[in-house]
């Protein structure tokens, strides 16, 4: 079994490196449209697909091999959630690449994935045996379903937020481009996350702290918010700066607030080097590299993800949703918070397609409204599954 967790976690690493060199290539489809650079730019968008795939390959192999090793799907607690949430967004955006010959859809759609994964990895990543109420085979079918579902919802976010940022006027302060603008904060926010945890976890840094009852935590990042009334083992580290305020719940509630702390300074010094090294708001800077692209194909694929992703949520997320509750705990329906949630999302996604039908709500306003359904499938998988306590929290 040690082998194959071993396998399983080298074939995520390698998947992950796959989709960061693919979106350095996706990055070279977005160039001027020149007439001796056409080739180039079909090279690359051959090359990031090629790399997209043998990642998403090699992140099948780590899901299998899980799998395998664990005795049920890996998809059981948040780290396994969360890493195929991932692998459900690159399978999306492949599909719709293929259909649509996109590839500026990669230079945005790889980064989520990448966010999304190294998110993943901030949580326990052993194997545990699954409890009474999770021993069901309705429990998979209904999570992983409902994890493709969000993953081709999320293309809907990636044409949208590319609509947006071509379509949008940067010439002038308005609300628009203010609430783009920080949109593009918060995802350089995401930014400074995994550039604050790839570092930290690439020298192999360890913080011990013992509480009263010498129960240990460990932190792999330096500690700017300890545990409340702990004592740091390893004193040649560094000292917190402060303890965590003592109603945050959860075990491990002050190292998330640390790694919230340290993304926001990362991501905020990023995207204030950003913007003096381009002088003007990021939309501004990235909008002139977008202009060749068909802002009518960019709806039609928004459009199209959700119609999609929509049946696919419906079936996972509310029909086998309620056999499973059924099952595990003796009624379809409990207005648990995630229960909640996921009704909301399907009443958010099934206004979007009636506003789109029956209003005429194409181009900007549908772009806006498959940006805010993506903020609550975030919500949900963020807010929902760590703060708000319920039975399927995580908190």
């Amino acid at each position: 079994m040690s082998n194959l967790t071993s396998i399983s976690s080298a074939a995520l690493y390698a998947a992950f490196i796959m989709y960061l060199i693919a979106t350095i290539f996706f990055g070279g489809t977005i160039k001027e449209k020149k007439e001796t650079e056409t080739n180039k730019k079909q090279i690359a968008g051959t090359i990031g697909i090629s790399l997209t795939l043998v990642g998403f390959l090699s992140q099948l192999l780590y899901f299998i091999t899980r799998w395998v090793a664990g005795g049920h799907a890996p998809v059981s607690n948040m780290f396994e959630f969360v890493t195929f949430l991932g692998m459900c967004l690159v399978f999306g955006f492949t599909i719709v690449y293929f259909i649509f010959q996109l590839g500026v859809l990669g230079l945005f759609a790889l980064p989520i994935a990448l966010l999304i994964i190294a998110y993943a990895s901030m949580f326990p990543q052993d194997i545990s045996p699954l409890i009474p109420s999770l021993q069901s085979n309705w429990l998979f079918i209904h999570v992983m379903t409902v994890s493709l579902a969000q993953g081709i919802l999320a293309i809907s976010f990636v044409a949208g937020f590319i609509y947006l940022i071509l379509k949008v006027n940067q010439t002038k302060r308005t609300k628009k481009n203010t609430w783009l603008e920080i949109i593009m904060y918060m995802l350089v926010i995401s930014l400074g996350f995994v550039i604050t945890t790839t570092i930290f976890n690439a020298i192999g840094y360890e913080a011990v702290f013992q509480d009263a009852n010498d129960t240990e935590m460990e932190y792999q990042i330096p500690a700017i918010a300890g545990p409340e009334g702990a004592t740091l083992v390893n004193t040649e580290k560094m000292s917190p700066w402060f303890d965590a305020p003592g109603w945050l719940q959860g075990d491990e509630a002050a190292k998330k607030l640390n790694t919230l702390i340290w993304s926001l300074a990362t991501g905020t010094l990023l995207y204030f080097f950003l913007r003096l090294l381009t002088k003007k708001r990021i939309g501004a800077a990235v909008q002139p590299f977008l202009k060749k692209f068909s802002p009518q194909l960019l709806d039609e694929v928004m459009y199209r993800s959700v119609t999609i992703g929509f049946p696919i949520f419906t079936l996972g997320g509310l029909i086998f949703a309620a056999i499973w509750a059924q099952i595990a705990w003796d009624r379809f329906w409990g207005w648990d918070p995630k229960e909640v949630w996921a009704l909301i999302t399907w009443f958010f996604y099934a206004a979007f397609l009636h506003l789109r039908l029956s209003r005429g709500w194409h181009g900007e306003k549908s772009a806006w409204l498959a940006v805010i359904g993506f903020a609550i499938i975030m919500f949900n998988i963020i807010v929902v599954n760590l703060v708000l306590a319920g039975l399927h929290s995580y908190a």
